[in-house]
């Protein structure tokens, strides 16, 4: 866990500079620039400048502000997890696997841990792994309920691709004719 020093800004400000950026990203991003100047060691503000730069589309500028969040702490969880799903969803499959390494270090069961480990089986192509794992997540996350929504989501693209890669009915009657036909010949031969 992620411990706050001197180099934090306070927890009050944290609170404002969420509320700037509820509606407004590019308002947020603004905010937290000032506020960076003077806490610049505060993971949790470049973590946020990330996250708001991810909306904006300003994907490199949010890439390195994501991995200074976890340059500066190691163990800030949500900050790694995030870079690691930021990295897959950029194509960088083999970086998000390094970025979640540290994760499975976390207690089993740990919700990030079980995501991490849900999104490795995706890269792999293993989907009905990936359901399970990232269900499982799920039910144990009640700390960040927008990335149940997010993994919902990918959830829901395996199923579509788990239901893509089904036999057709076509293909089934024929599989099924086949083996009641090998069947049929095996039993004449005995």
């Amino acid at each position: 866990m992620m411990e706050a020093s001197d180099d934090f800004c306070s927890d009050e400000t944290m609170q404002q500079l969420l509320a700037a950026a509820g509606g407004d990203s590019q308002r947020g991003v603004e905010a937290i620039g000032g506020v960076l100047e003077e806490f610049p060691g505060d993971p949790r503000l470049h973590f946020l400048r990330g996250s708001l730069l991810i909306g904006l589309q300003r994907f490199i500028e949010a890439h390195a502000a994501l991995s200074r969040a976890v340059e500066l702490a190691p163990d800030y969880h949500i900050a790694r997890f995030q870079l690691g799903l930021f990295e897959l969803t950029s194509g960088e499959a083999d970086a998000a696997m390094a970025t979640w390494g540290a994760l499975k270090a976390l207690p089993a069961g740990h919700p990030l841990a079980t995501f991490a480990h849900g999104l490795e089986a995706l890269i792999a192509d293993r989907f009905e792994q990936c359901i399970e794992a990232l269900r499982a997540g799920i039910a144990a996350n009640d700390e960040n309920l927008p990335l149940n929504r997010d993994m919902e989501l990918v959830i829901a693209q395996c199923e579509a691709l788990i239901a893509a890669r089904a036999p057709s009915r076509e293909e089934v009657d024929r599989t099924d004719a086949v083996s009641a036909t090998s069947f049929l010949l095996r039993s004449l031969k005995d």
